[in-house]
């Protein structure tokens, strides 16, 4: 009894990760953790997870699809493929490691030069890379090392490929335990830009005062070099990038969240009674250039502020285990003027040329405006069922609004998102259905609108 009690305080303490136990199933418990010592101190943990879509999608007017014009197409493909392994042998240093694959389609995302047909044929054998890794360092650690009991103010410092982001909650968030299908996109603001997959290397510090939970970095961004056009819009191009800085920091009212990992949490279930209220921002000095009218080129820098505000809290009679989810983000960005940046995730379709309609100013198949000079609220919010309303699974109905005043664009743009979650056993075995909305612009005004259905299968373990 006194090793089981012992076990189980370091796990509520040191060694509990944000993206197990309090969103998870009770069957899981700290799951591919193999302890190296009978106190559970030395240990190796790994997490493997897969988030497979099929996808019906109207694509934007002018599409090409496998060089056949397309307004509307299906697919399924591999949104992540991913593993994590850390591992802690001391008290005062633990190191983390996640690898894997991102957006293959049946017709791209696979390796550098497939393409056509045959064994390294269009969308084949991407290419596994790292997104983390990084060193940490316990200063202050969770639980006092002499006395055992537990510190009220912690301070972790480390160094890496990492993911201790400034701006918003979400721009830490786990990819395991969404409320929605996916992220907005745009809570990433240097994606695939300034980043490897969001993460750039630098040194962090994180840690806790009490309710106020804070993380903070210093980075060196990777070089990014798209060459501006006269009075054209500030583009990513950082030449020898100078260092980004960014922080977030939340109080955390009622239950206190794990910080072991960065990864936010999206969903608790009902398990945890949370309400937090948080800031940030991210700053990174001449990170895009323009040309004047005189094609006198000029620097920008880039600065980014959020505050946000989120919710999980348990509703009802505590036999129904409901609970309602909601969150809320205000961003304000600058970089530069004019300056906006096109998305579409897993998109499978290219510009058809002799397309002689009205073309979609975003591109080809499902990409939309996904963020820019300007400001942009997001709200998301999703009621757990109670248990009764079904025998076999739990069902979590979701919804999210966007809206976008970006300065290059001469109409505000509204993004809605509907859909549910399926949970077979919490978010370990979930399948989640979700239709999206999104605008169409031409010279700079909304002109239509297009959708797409998604259905997701999501294991992790």
């Amino acid at each position: 009894m006194k090793l089981l009690k012992r076990w189980a305080i370091v796990l509520l303490t040191m060694f509990t990760a944000t993206m197990a136990f309090a969103q998870g199933s009770a069957d899981y418990g700290s799951g591919l953790k193999f302890n190296l010592d009978e106190e559970g101190d030395k240990y190796v943990r790994f997490i493997f997870w897969s988030q497979i879509w099929a996808r019906s999608t109207q694509n934007n007017p002018g599409t090409l699809i496998g060089d056949e014009p397309a307004d509307r197409s299906f697919d399924m493909g591999a949104r992540r493929i991913r593993t994590i392994a850390y591992a802690q042998l001391s008290p005062r240093y633990l190191i983390f490691t996640h690898l894997g694959i991102n957006n293959q389609t049946f017709i791209n995302g696979g390796a550098n030069g497939t393409g056509g047909t045959g064994a390294f044929g269009a969308g084949k054998k991407p290419q596994i890379f790292f997104h983390d890794v990084w060193n940490e360092y316990a200063i202050i650690p969770a639980k006092n090392p002499h006395t055992g009991e537990a510190n009220k103010y912690t301070l972790y410092a480390g160094a890496g490929l990492h993911y201790w982001l400034g701006v918003s909650r979400i721009t830490s968030a786990s990819t395991l335990n969404f409320l929605m299908l996916d992220a907005p996109i745009f809570n990433w603001p240097t994606l695939e830009m300034s980043d490897q997959f969001i993460r750039q290397y630098g040194m962090y510090a994180k840690g806790a005062l009490g309710r106020l939970h804070y993380q903070g970095h210093i980075n060196k961004p990777f070089a990014t070099n798209i060459q501006p056009v006269a009075d054209g819009p500030a583009v990513d191009n950082n030449g020898n990038p100078k260092a980004s800085f960014g922080g977030y920091a939340d109080f955390q009212l009622f239950d206190q969240e794990a910080n072991v990992l960065p990864f936010r949490v999206g969903s608790y279930l009902g398990s945890k009674k949370v309400l937090n209220i948080g800031a940030g921002f991210f700053s990174n000095q001449d990170g895009t250039r323009s040309l004047n009218t005189a094609g006198v080129l000029q620097k920008h820098d880039i600065n980014i502020y959020s505050m946000d505000v989120f919710a999980d809290l348990p509703i009802g009679p505590k036999s129904k285990n409901m609970a309602v989810t909601a969150y809320s983000v205000a961003y304000n960005y600058d970089f530069g003027p004019n300056y906006l940046r096109t998305t579409g995730i897993m998109n499978t379709g290219v510009p058809n040329p002799a397309f002689e309609g009205l073309r979609a100013q975003e591109g080809a198949g499902n990409a939309r405006f996904s963020l820019g000079t300007g400001k942009v609220w997001y709200t998301q919010a999703g009621l757990l069922l109670p248990k009764e309303f079904c025998s076999k699974v739990r069902v979590q109905p979701v919804a999210a609004y966007t809206l976008k005043d970006l300065e290059a664009l001469d109409e505000v743009g509204h993004y809605y998102d509907l859909g549910a979650n399926f949970f077979l056993d919490a978010h370990h075995a979930k399948i989640t259905v979700q239709h999206s909305s999104r605008p169409l612009y031409y010279n700079n005004k909304v002109f239509n609108r297009a959708g797409e259905w998604i259905v997701q299968f999501q294991v992790y373990l």
